[in-house]
């Protein structure tokens, strides 16, 4: 199929399902087929049409976070809007939300619950509903939400898709109304672990502005020749015996698939998920969108408002007594983390239907997050993906943890479950080595797309080691090694050697490829300029890297 076909048949899909709840707000279908103009095809993700979380600014379009009182047009989409078209994705739409992103149940909004397609009448879960559905039936490959609880990953339980949380600031939340800002993350909606790690792979890496960005140093797995994943000791079902029985099907699997199965004591992981919604986390929540909530009480939905204002009276003595517990709860998982590679629990304990749900909202949303709201707070790194259903027919899932920094060991875990070749670069015998990126092939510099396409994945922020300089060459810089230079900022990408030189026959002069010397003693692959072209070159060296001095305004 065309990339217009594929357009063409996301719409009719959209048209054919009616009002279904997904969407808040759609873009024309003839805007969508005119940004296939000028394409590159060989972008990553070139001709795929995705939709955002009406959480998410999108340049032009109302930005609502589900409360239409609150809804504002930015002038600038979020950087991972803006990496995911520089890739060659096509935007369709925003979806619904539970409102301000606050609740796990996708009925916390004035524009209509969208239900599971998997069984009439039950809830899709959320915040991000509306994405995990979009996914689910089939409208769009992909979608972004966003995840501080859990809702990027109890609505793919609860329709059947892949949710991918990655490592808190991996990918820049510049753009997303804050739920808790130093908790929220962007999530994957796919149908499969390869398609979410290859959205993850173009909006990963740091982002110049934004305070939460950050790059958790790789974490791989300390054990033996086989994985040891850890399972709830007494899980927890709610009375679901049905769900129960789903649960120890999958515990049979992974052992099967050759992993150990080691009992964890869950209690300070499950301790430390009730200070989100029972202590004072709940205040940070107010940073946000507390004066707007103060101000216009009553546009906002009745359950959100409860929760918005059992923030207010939470003093400054007890967000410290807070944080100091949660320091507490954290270095008692510790223990357990030595003697796993991976946490194996499932995303939901239970589920719920729509009438259900509407019963006993905040009790019920807590039994949700029962086994998801740990994670950000815990500074795990998440991925759900579907594990059938229930002999009662409900929807069930697993979700596998690890400390931040495990996102690939964690899709490697996830991919293996479902069947599916492994999804992470590198993963050919060949290996990968280390590129030193300076200008334009940058996460978020307009080259970082043809970086991507050729299967690198970004690493990590380096340093070179103090004996360069920096230029600006017009429409990116040059590094040239000279004697009294100073260390300048790099980006660190995996790069399987054939590729590598596909790489180098496209770099044009007086740019290629050396090696480079990083602070650290080792020397990599990385992009140099020949000294000829610096002669009347403006020095930049000073700001320290390209991002800063474009930052700067190239003053």
């Amino acid at each position: 199929m065309t990339p217009a076909e594929v357009v063409a048949g996301t719409y009719r899909r959209i048209r054919e399902r009616g009002d279904d709840g997904v969407w808040i707000s759609l873009r024309r279908e003839a805007d969508v087929l005119r940004d296939l103009d000028g394409l590159d095809p060989a972008l990553p993700l070139y001709g795929v049409p995705f939709a955002v979380k009406d959480n998410v600014d999108v340049a032009g379009m109302p930005t609502t976070a589900a409360c239409p009182a609150f809804a504002y047009r930015p002038e600038c989409s979020a950087p991972l809007v803006d990496r995911l078209v520089a890739a060659g994705a096509l935007l369709v739409g925003k979806t619904n939300l539970d409102q301000f992103a606050t609740g796990l149940s996708g009925t916390r909004t004035p524009y209509g619950a969208c239900e599971s397609p998997l069984v009439p009448g039950l809830i899709s879960g959320g915040s991000s509903s509306g994405s995990a559905v979009a996914v689910a039936a089939g409208l769009v490959p992909f979608a972004i939400g966003t995840d501080t609880a859990g809702s990027g990953r109890v609505p793919a339980a609860l329709t059947g898709t892949v949710g991918l949380k990655p490592s808190r600031g991996l990918v820049p939340t510049l753009g997303v109304v804050p739920a808790c800002r130093s908790l929220d993350c962007a999530s994957v909606f796919a149908r499969t672990v390869a398609d979410a790690t290859a959205v993850l792979r173009v909006i990963a890496g740091p982002h110049t502005g934004d305070p939460w960005s950050r790059t958790p140093p790789p974490r791989k797995p300390g054990g033996g020749p086989s994985t040891r994943i850890g399972v709830p000791r007494t899980p927890e079902f709610f009375g679901d015996g049905a769900a129960a029985e789903a649960f120890a099907a999958v515990t049979e699997r992974l052992a099967g698939l050759g992993h150990e199965i080691v009992p964890v004591d869950l209690t300070p992981f499950l301790a430390a998920g009730r200070l989100l919604y029972e202590g004072p986390w709940l205040a940070e929540r107010l940073a946000g969108v507390g004066d707007f909530a103060a101000r216009h009480a009553r546009d906002l939905h009745p359950v959100t408002r409860r929760v918005l204002d059992s923030g207010r009276s939470i003093s400054g003595e007890e967000v410290f007594g807070g944080l100091h517990r949660l320091r507490e709860l954290r270095a008692a998982t510790e223990a357990e983390w030595a003697r796993i590679d991976a946490l194996a629990v499932p995303t939901v304990p239970t589920t719920f239907t729509l009438a259900e749900m509407a019963e006993d909202p905040i009790g019920r949303n807590t039994i949700l997050g029962h086994y998801t709201t740990f994670a950000n707070l815990l500074d795990l790194a998440a991925v759900a993906v579907p594990a059938g259903l229930t002999p009662a027919g409900r929807p069930h899932g697993v979700t596998f943890l690890a400390p931040a920094g495990s996102d690939d060991f964690l899709a490697t875990l996830g991919a293996g479950f479902l069947g599916e070749k492994d999804p992470v670069p590198g993963a050919s015998a060949g290996g990968t080595v280390p590129l030193a990126v300076v200008g334009a092939h940058r996460v978020g510099q307009p080259l970082h797309p043809h970086l991507v396409a050729l299967g690198a994945s970004f690493a990590a922020v380096a340093r070179t080691a103090p004996c360069y300089r920096l230029y600006d060459l017009g429409d990116r810089p040059g590094l040239v090694r000279e004697e009294g230079g100073s260390s300048v900022e790099v980006e660190l990408h995996e790069i399987e050697p054939a590729a590598l030189g596909e790489l180098l026959v496209t770099i044009p002069a007086p740019l290629g490829l050396g090696t480079v010397e990083l602070s650290d003693g080792r020397r990599v692959r990385g992009f140099l300029c020949e000294a000829y072209a610096v002669g009347s070159a403006r020095d930049i060296t000073g700001l320290g890297s390209w991002p800063a001095y474009l930052a700067a305004g190239r003053a």
